[in-house]
């Protein structure tokens, strides 16, 4: 099979040589459609790449390192990225290179393109996985063009592609890809059409805005909207935006840039225009037998037809969270909005109910007065949960838009070398509670008379300075803490964390962050302003996506101390009203952290224990040491220094004991995720997604955790030795 064929020679061709997107306009195209000037790569352009480069054995590797089924949505980024900067780092074979550029027609090669994926399963006629693969748009010169096909190729096992494994039948061997390399038309307005709309069978939809396309796909313009009859073409219903922006090609770069004047208050279509819009949609309707989405621009009154596919969904089974998972992507506009919500709002909003709570809650309630606020405080957590999966866990995307641009920018070796350039000193709230532990434990150092009391068993007096010291951060983090315990208690859980700390804690090697400068140098001039933007926004994320735990957690806690209480309190003798709500509260407190998550087994494996257990690498470095399998918050008051800590998924409160950990392990798997996040803000060697994670470790296994290769092994007790490698 040739490697690169013309537009019109596909029309011949099978969907698995040409790919179904470019298939099925290269059909429209032979119909009369008027569609830019272009070439297929194909699928056997592909094979030979993976095959040339040994990429076939690294992409088996990636994808065998964890059962697919059970790998979170993090997870799935996660292995999606890698294999991204397999593709972008490899370089082309020279005989394959040679074949491909001599095969290009020189005036394609002379324009700027888009370059789109036209993988064999795209907008076919069951399913049209829209949107799952990448595009690029506006590509200038043979080295960019190189690149945008490697990054579509690497599309094919992108985290949307790989949600939808099974129906695309994405397997290492039997996965290809075809990409569609097309003149770009600068057309002055851009859009889509559905000939039915998805979700009125007797109307049609356009969409339309100033300048490209891709400001519409990507959300950073929002478009003009129409509702046609679809009998007589007639608008139904107009929705007008507030128009601000158009997104134009200069030089080699895509800008967004604001609409002149004359502009802001006209609709991109006209009566005419809408008309020939209309007319394109029905006639893509006739060509194919079925409703159609379509991709237009129009340069003067010129449409010109980019894209057909079937208005088809993906099949959503059960309880299936993909269309949530997708709905998470937002643009730097939408994301730079949230920000503002979450600094503004949100979070101020959740820490006054905390402080609220906490006032409440220290007042003598009688058993009634205690059940009503105990229900009152579960229906404000559910709220603020679902407020949290809202609007808090999408702030995550501002780190993957940001690590996404890294990459393509700078190429780096390890695909995650952005994420040190996101932490600026001790900016997230969980590290600046530790800082302010570690230099309590120094000035107890400072005191050998104190230090020996505590070691005694003997409490700080009241006159001494330490004492204040203590019941300030207890005041300000205790309750976090060690929910459910009283003061006395909450003290000398602290006191013997404290004794435990020293000079060095906490002092691991973090990474080194890439200089600002030197990562504009590698970014070309017209899209640096972008480059900091999306380093602003990455960076808010990344201390957001922390931090808004701890003011969850806050809330949390007040209902944990509140059920601590009502029990100490009231016990068998409290009203059935106050049992009640005690049980609603426990129960609503066991949905956070599931104890065995969907899908895994307590201990698969009886007593026997795995030997070595394979995860995602989340934090460079190596460790061995004894592990502390930490199931519930009580569990870290038995913490020791130079541990292991393992969990199913850490949060704010168990990463008081960072400092005094040797490595991390976690069940959940990210890179982002807060327990990875904590790993490297200390230097620790971190593994996560390893499935049962606390039923395959006990605590005082002796365990060696490689985070570069994610890797932990457990060895035989006679091993012993403890030590700590960056």
């Amino acid at each position: 099979m040739k490697l690169v064929v013309s537009l019109s020679a596909a029309s011949g061709m099978s969907r698995k040589q040409v790919g179904g997107k470019a298939w099925a306009l290269a059909q429209w195209q032979a119909r009369g459609a008027r569609v830019p000037e272009g070439v297929v790569v194909t699928t056997a352009a592909y094979e030979r790449f993976v095959a040339e480069t040994a990429l076939t054995d690294r992409l088996y590797m990636e994808l065998g390192r964890k059962d697919f089924a059970r790998m979170r949505w993090e997870e799935l980024w996660d292995a999606a990225l890698r294999i991204r900067n397999m593709f972008l780092k490899q370089a082309f074979p020279d005989a394959l290179e040679r074949q491909l550029s001599e095969a290009f027609p020189q005036t394609l090669l002379d324009s700027p393109l888009a370059v789109r994926s036209s993988a064999p399963e795209e907008d076919g006629g069951r399913s049209s996985f829209a949107g799952l693969h990448e595009s690029f748009v506006n590509v200038c010169g043979w080295p960019a063009l190189q690149q945008s096909l490697k990054l579509v190729w690497a599309s094919l096992w992108s985290d949307r592609a790989l949600l939808y494994r099974q129906e695309l039948g994405l397997g290492v061997e039997q996965s290809r890809m075809a990409v569609l390399v097309q003149a770009l038309v600068a057309g002055d307005r851009s859009g889509v059409v559905f000939s039915r709309s998805p979700d009125a069978a007797g109307e049609a939809v356009i969409e339309a805005v100033w300048g490209l396309n891709q400001g519409l796909v990507d959300g950073s313009v929002e478009p003009d909207r129409w509702r046609l009859d679809r009998s007589s073409g007639e608008v139904v219903e107009h929705q007008a935006p507030s128009r601000r922006y158009c997104l134009v090609a200069d030089r080699d770069t895509l800008q967004r840039r604001p609409l002149p004047d004359f502009l802001k208050h006209r609709s991109p279509l006209d009566s005419e225009a809408l008309r020939r819009v209309w007319r394109l949609a029905c006639t893509a309707e006739e060509v194919f037998g079925s409703p159609q989405d379509v991709e237009w621009t129009m340069d003067g009154l010129q449409v010109w037809a980019l894209q057909a596919r079937p208005i088809t969904g993906l099949k959503e089974e059960g309880d299936d969270e993909r269309g949530w998972y997708l709905s998470l992507r937002r643009s730097a506009d939408q994301l730079e909005a949230l920000r503002l919500r979450l600094e503004n709002r949100l979070l101020p909003a959740m820490s006054r109910r905390a402080d609220y709570w906490q006032r409440r809650l220290r007042t003598s309630l009688s058993a009634r007065e205690l059940a009503m606020a105990l229900e009152t405080l579960c229906r404000e957590i559910r709220r603020w949960r679902q407020a949290y999966r809202q609007w808090c866990i999408p702030m995550a995307h501002g780190m993957r838009l940001f690590g996404t641009f890294f990459n393509d920018a700078v190429k780096p070796e390890d695909p995650f070398a952005f994420v040190p350039m996101l932490s600026e000193g001790d900016v997230l709230l969980s590290t600046q509670r530790n800082r302010s532990m570690l230099e309590l434990a120094k000035r107890l150092r400072q005191v050998p008379e104190i230090a020996a009391r505590l070691k005694n068993g003997q409490d700080i007096p009241d006159s001494h300075p330490l004492a204040k010291a203590l019941e300030d951060f207890d005041a300000c983090w205790g309750g976090l803490l060690w929910a459910g315990q009283a003061a006395g208690q909450r003290r000398r859980s602290l006191v013997r964390l404290l004794s435990q700390l020293s000079d060095k804690a906490g002092a691991g090697g973090r990474q080194e962050a890439m200089n600002v400068d030197d990562f504009l140098q590698k970014v070309p001039t017209g899209r640096r302003a972008l480059a900091l933007r999306l380093l602003e926004i990455a960076r808010a994320s990344y201390r957001l996506r922390d931090d808004d735990n701890i003011f969850i957690g806050r809330l949390e806690a007040c209902l944990k101390q509140a059920i601590s209480d009502g029990r100490m309190r009231f016990g068998e003798v409290a009203e059935p009203v106050l049992h009640r709500a005690l049980r609603l509260a426990e129960s609503l407190m066991e949905q956070k952290v599931p104890v065995t998550p969907q899908g895994e087994s307590p201990d698969p494996w009886g007593e026997v224990k795995a030997r070595q257990m394979v995860g995602q690498p989340a934090g460079p470095g190596l460790a061995r040491g004894k592990a502390r399998v930490v199931k519930e918050i009580a569990d870290i008051a038995d913490f020791q220094s130079n541990e292991i800590l393992v969990c199913d998924a850490i949060d704010p409160t168990m990463t008081v004991v960072a400092p005094l950990a040797a490595g991390i392990v976690e069940r959940r798997g990210g890179m982002l995720i807060h327990g990875a996040i904590i790993a490297r803000e200390y230097g620790l060697p971190c593994v996560t997604g390893v499935p049962d994670a606390t039923a395959l470790i006990g605590t005082g296994d002796l365990l060696t955790v490689d985070g570069y290769l994610g890797i932990v092994i457990r060895h035989s007790g006679q091993e012993k030795s403890v030590f700590r490698a960056g």
